[in-house]
């Protein structure tokens, strides 16, 4: 190495190293409101999927049943066990019980609220209800009020 050839090292000067750090800001405050709202988009498009899912089975059910909705008392056995043609539930199938299964089972409710995580069905809210159905419509919706991220509607509107 003759002496002319000096190699010199120079590291990041103090305003470089600001303007990165600007940068990365920038970056994060734009990108950390938009992640946390996609875990409540994805709690409300599970809803949506779930509540598609009860409703088809309802229909399903009424379907073959001669127009007859499930039973508010009965509604859950009635969806995710087998049926005969008056709606009489049982685990297994034989001659008669040759309807459904319609779900294998009921999904929990997955939006915010006191009853999330619940997958009971009933006419009226209560422990452990995550779903209100009427019985007389075969109409089912969330047993939520809470408001959704968008805050256009509320989650028992869906």
């Amino acid at each position: 190495m003759s002496h002319g050839t000096a190699i010199k090292r120079r590291g990041f000067s103090l305003v470089e190293l600001v303007i990165v750090v600007v940068i990365l800001g920038i970056i994060g405050a734009i990108a950390i409101p938009r992640m946390s709202r996609g875990a409540s988009g994805a709690g409300e498009s599970a809803l949506i999927a779930d509540l598609a899912a009860l409703r088809n089975a309802i229909e399903l059910y009424a379907a073959e049943h001669d127009g007859t909705y499930p039973t508010a008392a009965a509604v859950v056995a009635q969806l995710t066990q087998y049926t005969d043609a008056d709606g009489d539930a049982q685990a297994t199938a034989d001659a008669t019980h040759v309807y459904g299964p319609y779900l294998h089972s009921i999904p929990t409710l997955k939006v915010k609220g006191s009853r999330k995580g619940s997958n009971g069905i009933a006419a009226a809210d209560a422990a452990g209800i995550g779903w209100i159905y009427t019985e007389a419509t075969g109409t089912i919706k969330a047993n939520s009020t809470e408001t959704s991220s968008d805050g256009s509607t509320t989650y028992d509107e869906f």
